[in-house]
């Protein structure tokens, strides 16, 4: 494993006053055995209470939060990029704020990072019993099929925000508005190795989606070809050797 990993969970999170107490509850009391772990929630320019009611909530259980609000939503993609660059964690999980991922589903992510040996990796959630409606389902499905085939990423489900990479390999990555949907895609694109873990998928108890069926297929469809193009675009170098001044000299002087 080399150097000690440590965990930053990071949550996007935009008017989830009803859900996110339970949520900050749940995944301290899964992971509070986790050394260093800490949950960053970016507050995506809410209009409620999302951020007090998380902050009274993590003091309750006794967690370390760190939060980051912004005065305007920017979107999820966003979000996530604000919380992963302010994250110290190595390893960086990331979940939805609206309760519909389940906590306990991360210490399998974890497990799977044992048998990976590429430094740049993207585990992805699977939720093959998804708790949405029939329509919101064949969306997402259609949307999986397209893109699989276009991108060959080998995720069976994209959409599904919970995900585990090293925060080493997100700062590589091009990013852009919608990028979270294409993570395992671009992770891929420089050479990472994809793993994906079936997780629960759980009803959403309270709110609304932020996503609907005109804004998932429009943006969608401008996005998938805008990856097609990066990955075609990108190169990875295939490296045979490398040596540093002070190698070289040494090894000049010993002749």
């Amino acid at each position: 494993m080399g150097q000690e990993r440590t965990l930053s969970l990071v949550i996007p999170a935009k008017d989830e006053q009803d859900n996110i107490a339970a949520l900050i509850t749940e995944i301290f009391r899964v992971m509070r055995d986790y050394p260093d772990f800490e949950v960053v929630l970016v507050d995506d320019g809410s209009s409620d209470q999302t951020l007090n009611i998380a902050l009274r909530s993590a003091r309750s259980v006794g967690g370390r939060l760190v939060t980051v609000r912004h005065d305007q939503s920017i979107g999820q993609s966003g979000a996530l990029a604000t919380g992963i660059r302010r994250a110290r964690g190595t390893l960086i999980a990331t979940m939805d704020g609206d309760g519909q991922n389940d906590p306990a589903d991360i210490p399998a992510l974890l497990q799977k990072v044992n048998t990976i040996k590429n430094p740049d990796f993207c585990i992805a959630g699977y939720r093959k019993n998804r708790k949405d409606t029939a329509w919101k389902r064949f969306q997402s499905q259609l949307a999986n099929r397209v893109r699989d085939a276009l991108l060959h990423d080998g995720v069976p489900d994209t959409g599904c925000g919970l995900k585990l990479f090293p925060r080493e390999t997100f700062l590589r990555l091009p990013w852009f508005d919608h990028g979270h949907r294409f993570i395992p895609a671009l992770v891929r694109g420089i050479g990472g190795e994809i793993a994906v873990v079936e997780v629960h998928h759980r009803p959403r108890m309270a709110g609304t989606s932020k996503y609907n069926a005109w804004n998932r297929a429009w943006a969608g469809i401008l996005d998938l070809l805008g990856v097609m193009w990066l990955l075609h675009r990108t190169r990875v170098p295939a490296i045979s050797q490398v040596a540093d001044a002070d190698t070289v000299a040494s090894t000049a002087e010993s002749h």
